[in-house]
């Protein structure tokens, strides 16, 4: 079977770590790539031996050779990007968040079921070893019924100073977007997907304005248009009587170097911790609490690669998307919600 070929739109930044999982691919094959800095996309295609390389999408799109288009833009563009990709006829991989608003992604997903393709987000820690092995617990019903969860991702002075992220009109919001959603795709994902109904949410800058503020990526300042959140917490409530309570941020006074992720859940069985990917049981009968650790056997691929491989898998053998675009909606609804829930000071139905 001949090999599916991917097209890239937006070749900074992330788009590097997609490349070698297309490159890894037995299904897909890289031939194509757009963006709207010629020197950088020059540089990028001779990398990578890519030849084709285009200024408009629409040219990507129009291509009767390409089957996949990798979206690796600011995410703003997300949804009009991909819309346009799967009316063309292509499956589409879109990098996180697959569109800041839930309206933008029902309309992806209407694009989708009318043009019968194949449309996920890339969600890499879904890929990453430890992630797959505590899932697979969690499916097993190592922790019974799971009815609480608290997850962070938090950084120490590690905001993104670039326009794609700090202002509103490119990315959507602050870390919520950007990062939150990660945590948050991933403790949805090991709860099971069960459907949010509320939020009580709040999202604000307390850090980013103040004299001198700076991030620790190139010790540069944080620009003054910054007008996006530097932190956000919020409890959200389940169709199935769960709760969550979430926090993220760019620029917490935190104890810690890098970043700060972890998820915490507790089910009527057991609790769990990821990433150490320990699981907390008891025995009642035997009145004895003990714990177990999950041992995570290497991975090749880096899990941004893994992604990529298992879309081209996906889409090659004809099974449903890795990251159905349904649970990426629900993550969606309730940034979202964190958000309004801000604007109107009170907890707000999704």
């Amino acid at each position: 079977m001949a090999k599916l070929k991917v097209g890239i739109i937006g070749v900074g930044g992330i788009a590097g770590t997609h490349v070698p999982g297309w490159q890894a691919s037995e299904h897909a094959e890289l031939v194509a790539g757009s963006d709207i800095r010629p020197d950088a996309l020059k540089a990028w295609g001779e990398k990578n031996g890519v030849k084709k390389l285009v200024a408009k999408p629409e040219d990507l799109f129009g291509d009767r050779d390409i089957d996949i288009i990798d979206i690796c833009t600011p995410n703003r563009y997300h949804a009009p990007l991909a819309i346009a990709a799967l009316k063309a006829g292509k499956h589409v991989l879109c990098e996180k968040p697959l569109a800041p608003t839930p309206k933008e992604v029902r309309q992806m997903i209407a694009a989708r079921d009318k043009a019968t393709k194949t449309l996920m987000t890339a969600q890499h820690f879904r890929f990453q070893g430890s992630a797959k092995a505590l899932k697979d617990e969690l499916d097993a019903g190592a922790l019974g019924q799971i009815y609480h969860a608290r997850s962070w991702m938090l950084r120490r002075g590690g905001a993104p100073v670039g326009p794609g992220f700090i202002l509103k009109k490119h990315s959507g919001g602050g870390p919520c977007i950007d990062i939150g959603v990660h945590i948050l795709d991933l403790t949805l994902w090991m709860m099971g997907n069960p459907q949010p109904v509320a939020v009580s949410g709040v999202a604000k800058a307390p850090l980013a304005h103040l004299p001198g503020a700076f991030s620790q990526w190139g010790r540069k300042p944080i620009p003054k248009e910054f007008d996006v959140e530097d932190f956000a917490a919020a409890m959200v409530r389940f169709d199935t009587g769960a709760t969550l309570i979430i926090e993220v941020s760019w620029l917490l006074h935190h104890d810690v170097q890098g970043e700060d992720m972890q998820m915490w859940l507790y089910g009527t069985k057991g609790g769990s911790h990821w990433p150490r990917c320990e699981i907390y049981e008891a025995n009642n009968k035997t009145r004895q609490y003990y714990n177990r650790s999950l041992k995570i056997m290497h991975q090749t691929l880096e899990p941004h690669a893994q992604e990529c491989v298992e879309f081209a898998q996906a889409v090659a053998e004809g099974r449903p998307s890795p990251v159905p675009a349904e649970q990426s909606l629900q993550v969606i609804q309730i940034l979202d919600g964190i958000y309004r829930s801000q604007d109107a000071g009170k907890e707000v139905r999704v």
